[in-house]
């Protein structure tokens, strides 16, 4: 059986990360979603082992200091993190899975699993990354100008992930994760055992 691939999404925020990879699992259910861990309390609807792995900050410490989270941060006093048991049994079984984290997080995580698929998400443009996040009629001027400074810091961290796709429009985007995905299953390194059961077949 051939490991699962670990795929990494990040970009800046107001890119559609969250609407493409709702997307692509919606599309592709056998491709599993990690849930991250976090200390903070559940919102209305949110539900623990689905939407997040809600730990009191006691277990969520004793993971930390036993190696059990994959990468995790500090947020406005809460912890937020990636459980690694869940993404090593999955990869194991042969399940690919998605993870969906900044890029702060993705560097983390690529220190760890550097046979991960590392994809970046970008805007069309700066104008657009502006116009969708003036939308959602959350950002003050002020916030949105260090929304577009942020972005820019991390359009330039892009250079160390493998593949970089434009949201231009979500159902392309998704076709080419899905494109890179496939491409990733036919490396050679991966097929091993694919290989010697051909080359020893009568």
């Amino acid at each position: 059986m051939r490991q699962g691939c670990l795929i990494v999404v990040s970009g800046p925020s107001g890119t559609g990360k969250g609407t493409v990879c709702s997307a692509l699992l919606s599309a592709h259910p056998e491709i599993a979603y990690s849930i991250s861990a976090t200390t903070r309390s559940p919102r209305e609807g949110e539900r623990h082992g689905v939407n997040y792995y809600f730990l009191t900050k006691p277990v969520f410490e004793t993971m930390i200091s036993e190696g059990e989270l994959l990468e995790w941060a500090t947020v406005y006093g809460n912890y937020y993190g990636t459980p690694l048991q869940p993404i090593k049994e999955k990869l194991a079984a042969g399940q690919d899975i998605l993870l969906e984290i900044d890029t702060q997080g993705a560097l983390k995580v690529q220190e760890r699993f550097p046979d991960g698929v590392f994809i970046f998400l970008l805007p069309p443009s700066l104008m657009e990354l502006e116009r969708r996040i003036r939308g959602r009629g959350t950002e003050d001027e002020a916030s949105l100008a260090c929304r577009l400074q942020a972005a820019q810091k991390e359009i330039r961290v892009a250079q160390q992930y493998h593949y970089v796709v434009v949201n231009d429009e979500v159902k392309t985007a998704v076709a080419k994760i899905v494109a890179i995905l496939t491409a990733e299953h036919c490396r050679v390194e991966g097929n091993q055992d694919l290989l010697r059961m051909v080359s020893e077949s009568q």
